[in-house]
């Protein structure tokens, strides 16, 4: 968790500079629409607009996946429950076995 905060500051860092050093205006043309900005946040936008998409095209396996989280944790409650009821049951067999072991048979 650490290592993604600081990975996080110094993309931060690096993303300020990149931004003071590349302030020159560019025009970038798609199809019709024309845009005017500086390069620095031409390139941010791409950025951020590939991390969204990214982020969209994730999303159904994240969650996905944390159903099945859900799912797995459930059956594994489910599970340690059999299990100690199955535990309780052996012991009073055994305890009931001992019992009618050490009485006289008549």
């Amino acid at each position: 968790m650490i290592f993604f905060l600081i990975l996080g500051v110094l993309l931060g860092a690096v993303s300020i500079l990149f931004i003071l050093q590349n302030v020159e205006p560019v025009t970038v043309a798609f199809f019709s629409y024309h845009l005017n900005g500086s390069l620095a946040l031409i390139l941010f936008l791409a950025l951020f607009s590939g991390v969204v998409i990214t982020i969209l095209i994730l999303l159904p396996s994240f969650i996905r996946d944390a159903f099945l989280v859900s799912r797995l944790k459930k059956q594994n409650k489910d599970l340690e429950d059999q299990l100690r009821d199955s535990k309780n049951n052996y012991e009073a067999l055994k305890t009931h076995s001992n019992l009618t072991a050490n009485q006289p048979v008549i």
